[in-house]
């Protein structure tokens, strides 16, 4: 236990001192070339890396320092939760990578640093947290996880390669299920909990921007997008419905969901308050209530009045 620890001690030495490097790299290039033109970018890239450091210091001694270390490993958990932690991780990534990388835009850094720079930031971020899992008795690297986030990220960067915009956005709804209640423990004992721990009430979405794809002559409102979301149900735990507990509990089949629905792209619709235009683009990440088509095994085509 004790090698284990000194193991992740050094891999967080390392891992700190190449993000060191990194942004060290980015500033000096930046003095060089923007510090005139751009007073905010060298405050800002030195911010955003003391917060990964912090947030990963912090991660480590509030979470994997009280746990048992091991030597590097992998795991296997593509099965779990039918894949909605995946869906999450793509989700998280994206955004991750879009906030860094407006942030970057915003501080004066040009388009290509800052695709590259904030680009990666999804996968980077998350990365580091698969590799504390990986030298973790608990847990461990898990490849589907990675996976996941680096398509997170490369969603972000191939649009603003093609387009220079986001057409293709991830979004993210959720409504309280009746499964919680059966394994509060690991699904969440209160709203705030279950809204990111209950995944039978979690839906991911894909909204694409219908007009941006089509003639600038054709009467379709810039804001209307078509979504195409992915959900599942019936899960009382990872990888199955076993649960400790007094109750008697129903049977429930595990489920995967597949919808399609209309909805808004908030950050399509300007106002002349640069304030309120952020906060459009920030709300925007959750998916506007719709009808909505769902398919699933288990009772084929079901029409949602207004699915959330």
């Amino acid at each position: 236990m004790k090698l284990g620890k000194q193991r992740v001690g050094i891999h967080f030495t390392t891992n700190f001192l190449l993000v060191f490097f990194l942004f060290a790299s980015i500033q000096t290039h930046a003095q060089d070339t923007l510090q005139a033109r751009n007073p905010r970018l060298i405050p800002t890239l030195a911010l955003a890396g003391t917060a990964y450091a912090g947030g990963m210091t912090g991660l480590y001694f509030l979470w994997y320092k009280e746990y048992e270390q091991s030597s590097f490993h992998f795991l296997n958990d593509n099965p779990a939760w039918l894949q909605m932690d995946k869906m999450g991780h793509v989700l998280t990534a994206y955004h991750l990578s879009k906030s860094t990388h407006s942030v970057f835009k915003w501080a004066g850094m040009p388009q290509k640093q800052a695709l590259i720079y904030g680009g990666l930031a999804g996968v980077v971020f998350l990365s580091s947290v698969e590799i504390l899992d990986g030298f973790s008795s608990n847990w461990g690297f898990s490849q589907s996880d990675f996976a996941a986030n680096a398509g997170g990220s490369a969603l972000f960067i191939g649009q603003e390669l093609l387009w220079n915009e986001q057409r293709i956005a991830m979004k993210f709804s959720y409504f309280p299920s009746d499964f919680a209640q059966y394994n509060p423990a690991v699904l969440g004992q209160n709203f705030q909990e279950r809204l990111l721990k209950d995944y039978n009430g979690q839906t991911i979405w894909l909204s694409i921007n219908i007009s941006s794809f089509l003639n600038e002559k054709t009467k379709i409102p810039t804001w209307l997008n078509i979504a195409f979301g992915y959900g599942a149900k019936g899960m009382l735990n990872t990888y199955s419905n076993s649960v400790e507990s007094n109750l008697t509990i129903p049977y429930f089949n595990r489920t995967r969901q597949y919808f399609i629905s209309l909805d808004v792209d908030l950050s399509k619709i300007k106002t002349k308050s640069e304030f309120l235009n952020m906060l459009l683009d920030v709300v925007s990440v959750i998916k506007i209530p719709f009808p909505a088509l769902e398919f699933n095994q288990e009772n084929g085509i079901v029409f949602r009045p207004l699915y959330f």
